[in-house]
């Protein structure tokens, strides 16, 4: 997927209403629909990018709030790969875990953190289970990690939690992170 487009419904109802418009908007995949934590929806649509752009301002024209709504156009291959699945690292020497107020804004943050410095993504949680917040796990050295996170953070801005960078982690700590062990 090159483009991605994300909205974060603040209503699990409206969040569909806004799903079935997208699509009807513009010839875009519909990739994920589905309700987060705290009664929120969740949708990504990809396609071309005038194609998502359009998807998307059907959703924000709807009249309902929303949480967030972007357009990543070069979605980088890293991101694409986490929001399906977690990937495994090996040779970790740091670790940064970025946590996020809602999804949304969290995808675009990953994707500027990819985009920023060398770093690889291990995984991205997204609203479930956590109150509709986001976070993603990343690795690389200590101070490519450092530069992803503070370029995280700067895009995040009020939507960001918290962000740390762990210098030589602990194997279980993330084996438990990259796939969701305790």
């Amino acid at each position: 997927m090159d483009t991605l487009g994300i909205v974060e419904s603040i209503s699990i109802a409206s969040g569909v209403r806004m799903a079935d418009a997208m699509m009807k908007a513009a010839d875009v995949e519909l990739v994920r629909a589905a309700p987060i934590c705290s009664g929120r929806y969740l949708i990504f649509v990809s396609g071309e990018r005038a194609a998502v752009a359009a998807s998307v301002e059907a959703a924000e024209q709807d009249g309902s709030r929303l949480k967030g709504s972007f357009v990543i156009s070069s979605l980088s291959p890293e991101v694409s790969a986490v929001l399906k699945n977690a990937v495994p690292l090996e040779n970790v020497r740091a670790i940064g875990v970025i946590e996020c107020r809602n999804v949304s804004a969290g995808v675009v943050a990953a994707d500027v953190a990819v985009k920023r410095s060398g770093i690889e993504l291990a995984r991205f949680v997204a609203g479930q289970g956590i109150n509709g917040k986001s976070y993603f796990v990343m690795s690389g050295d200590v101070a490519a990690v450092q530069e992803a996170a503070d370029a995280a953070s700067a895009a995040l801005g009020n939507n960001l939690v918290e962000a740390v960078v762990i210098p030589g982690p602990d194997a279980s700590v993330v084996k438990a992170l990259v796939r969701g062990t305790r």
